[in-house]
């Protein structure tokens, strides 16, 4: 069952609802007294609906988790489409100039602050949460995926598990790579990381800031799962492909 839900994000847009979607397993309903794991993921317009996403693909979320009968919540929210570059702003830990972009206001520290102050604790009054940090998990892909090691990061007492698709890291690497190599991490932290190898062409050093982005959380202690997917493109039909790989990485467990 998906919900679907409207929030102003007041720190980034004002009074403007943004659609919320919550993905609820058939166990929750069940079961009263059962609690799930929660997964937070960006773009959730792209997440669950095609006639809903940007490109008329979406991930197909929902339909994955209702066929291997996953017990998770999953909760996703819409992105900032505001020109110019609403999304891009919303989702940059920091502030950037680019030849594409030209100059970017980074406000993605204000959505997170919004996201765990706000919104978390919502989801956790309203829905059979497992609300601790280590059922706590974030995703995204592109400025998502970006966001998504941001948030293990900076917000490491909130999220103990990330996936990053195709992390845009190349656009704030400057800034992005000493935050990884600063932060601290809880012992058993878990990041999956995944790059398709025909987006490596797209930008220059695109490998290197990869390996270079997994090394430094590598180096902190933070268990790593990095893949580049074979004929990866960036889109959401692919992202949706690797649905699999990165959510065994956030559910696996061994006692």
């Amino acid at each position: 069952m998906i919900e679907k839900w409207g929030i102003p994000v007041t720190p980034v847009t004002g009074r403007q609802p943004r659609s919320v979607y919550v993905y609820l397993p058939d166990a929750a309903r069940q079961d009263p007294q059962a609690r799930f794991p929660v997964l937070y993921m960006f773009d959730g317009h792209n997440v669950f609906y095609d006639q809903d996403a940007t490109y008329g693909k979406s991930w197909g979320m929902g339909e994955y988790l209702d066929r291997t009968g996953t017990e998770l919540i999953v909760v996703a929210v819409d992105c900032n489409h505001r020109p110019p570059h609403g999304r891009i702003s919303e989702y940059s830990p920091f502030t950037f100039a680019d030849e594409m972009f030209g100059r970017v206001i980074g406000r993605g520290r204000k959505f997170m602050d919004w996201l765990t102050g706000v919104l978390k604790p919502r989801i956790d009054e309203k829905y059979p949460t497992m609300p601790d940090r280590e059922h706590t998990f974030i995703a995204g892909s592109s400025m998502g995926g970006l966001m998504s090691l941001y948030a293990i990061a900076g917000y490491g007492s909130v999220f103990s598990r990330a996936a990053a698709l195709s992390p845009s890291v190349w656009l704030v690497k400057e800034k992005m790579l000493p935050l990884l190599k600063q932060a601290s991490y809880a012992p058993g932290t878990v990041v999956y990381m995944d790059y398709g190898t025909r987006e490596m062409g797209n930008h220059a050093g695109m490998l290197r800031c990869f390996m270079d982005t997994a090394d430094a959380l590598m180096e902190k202690g933070v268990w790593v799962t990095s893949r580049l997917v074979p004929n990866g493109d960036h889109c959401e039909a692919c992202w949706e492909e690797q649905i699999p790989f990165f959510m065994r990485v956030l559910l696996y467990s061994r006692e």
